[in-house]
């Protein structure tokens, strides 16, 4: 397992190990120019210039205590300023940012955690070592749970061409689905457990994570048996003229005390004012949705991926992003079509949308966590986001990056708004 952020740029050859000790980080500097906007709210991006940074770092131990058994501490260091307070975007234009608390360098423990694999027979395949994983031979049938604190992205939804900020796509968006409001604190992080059964080409896994006590902030709810996230996923490994694919089906149920836009409509209606979630968040809410996942190889060194996800659009945001429906498409080239074996490039386009009764919400004045310009002009939000990442040897690689938003937060009458970052990434 390879956990978000935590995908790429070291793989060992060895046969097996015991034990990892390795870090990986990555810096990111980003800046917009200004761009045109009607009006602004609350919660807009900024129409003025502005540049923002992040930067994190993670240690990641790993030691196999006993046969099938495997512990893992990562300890993480974070700090940065995002645009605008990360508001004023529906897929943020950092995926590190939610990391970044603020301008004081912070030091936590993001994952602690257990993965027990259980052979079950069959042939047997081969597990490269990378980050939190241990290298190493298992059954091709095998059951496994993994425990503990850690990201539900490290274990749902992955994707080989679009997972993880530090060395894909920036935009949060193509990080995974753009509608998965997964469990997880400010920081992306959750206490849960999750358990897989592999044969062979598919794999079926199904997990409960905490959710935070308030939407989008760090204090997690330990009331995991009444306020939580789970999901299900499917996955079918694949071949299409002999290239290698796979196919993920994700359904997730949050439940937690969550408001709901036609409340806050509803009662803003009878008593007057600007609705606010604020005022009808009370009692448990579920909140459902389903998404696609495919990763596709077209040719050696390139790949397609795709996502496809509509949540329940009725009720708020609670732990990512405010996005109802999400959809994204892009390509992954490896250098070593242009004798850069180490360097990629990748291109990819998404499309956020809302529901009807969010759009009314924010068009009446209502504010989300991350959007709300105090009125509306409804647009579906668009990204497009090309990347070159160069190898510089010793473990370091540089990324020049740039998105083009078009109608941020779903606003026609602001934007387009275009982001140019550079990313420094090291791994160790």
């Amino acid at each position: 397992m390879a956990g978000a952020g935590l995908t790429a740029g070291v793989v060992a050859a060895q046969e097996s190990e015991d034990f990892q000790a390795r870090v990986q980080g990555a810096y990111i500097v980003q800046h917009k120019p200004a761009f045109a906007a009607a009006y602004s709210g609350a919660r807009s991006l900024s129409p003025l210039a502005e540049r923002s940074y992040s930067f994190t770092t993670t240690a990641l131990l790993g030691w196999r205590a006993w046969r099938g058994g495997e512990l893992y501490l990562n300890p993480e260091l974070a700090q940065g300023v995002p645009l605008s307070g990360l508001t004023g975007l529906g897929g943020f234009s950092n995926g590190e940012a939610t990391r970044a608390s603020g301008a004081q360098l912070s030091a936590y423990r993001a994952r602690a955690f257990l993965r027990q694999t259980w052979g079950a027979g069959g042939e047997t395949e081969r597990v490269d070592s990378d980050l939190n994983q241990l290298a190493g031979t298992v059954d091709r049938r095998r059951l496994v749970l993994t425990v503990g604190n850690l990201s539900v992205l490290d274990v749902f939804d992955d994707n080989s061409y679009s997972h993880d900020a530090r060395t894909q796509f920036l935009n949060a968006s193509l990080v995974t689905h753009g509608a998965y409001d997964y469990a997880a604190d400010a920081r992306g992080y959750s206490w849960g457990a999750a358990l897989e059964y592999f044969d062979g080409d598919w794999a079926i896994r199904a997990g409960r994570f905490a959710q935070p006590r308030e939407p989008n902030q760090q204090a997690l709810d330990p009331r995991i048996g009444s306020r939580y996230g789970d999901q299900i996923e499917i996955e079918r490994a694949h071949r299409i003229a002999d290239r290698p694919g796979r196919l993920r089906l994700l359904v997730f149920r949050n439940q937690a005390v969550m408001a709901s836009y036609r409340d806050a409509l509803a009662r803003a209606q009878l008593e007057g004012g600007v609705p606010d979630l604020a005022t009808v968040r009370s009692g448990l809410r579920a909140k459902r949705g389903i998404g696609l996942n495919l990763e596709q190889e077209l040719v050696p060194g390139v790949g397609l991926f795709a996502r496809a996800m509509r949540a329940d659009g009725g009720t708020e945001t609670h732990a990512f992003t405010e996005i109802d429906q999400s959809r994204s498409l892009g390509v992954v080239v490896q250098g070593g079509r242009w004798g850069r074996p180490a360097d990629t490039v990748g291109l990819a386009l998404a499309r956020n949308a809302l529901s009807s009764t969010h759009r009314e919400y924010l068009a009446a004045g209502g504010l989300g966590f991350f959007v709300g310009d105090g009125r509306l002009t409804y647009g579906a939000e668009r990204i497009a986001e090309v990347f070159y990442r160069l190898s510089a040897g010793a473990g370091l690689w540089l990324t020049l990056d740039h998105q083009r938003i078009v109608r941020p937060a779903y606003n026609a009458d602001r934007g387009p708004v275009s982001v140019t970052s550079l990313r420094v990434q090291f791994a160790y």
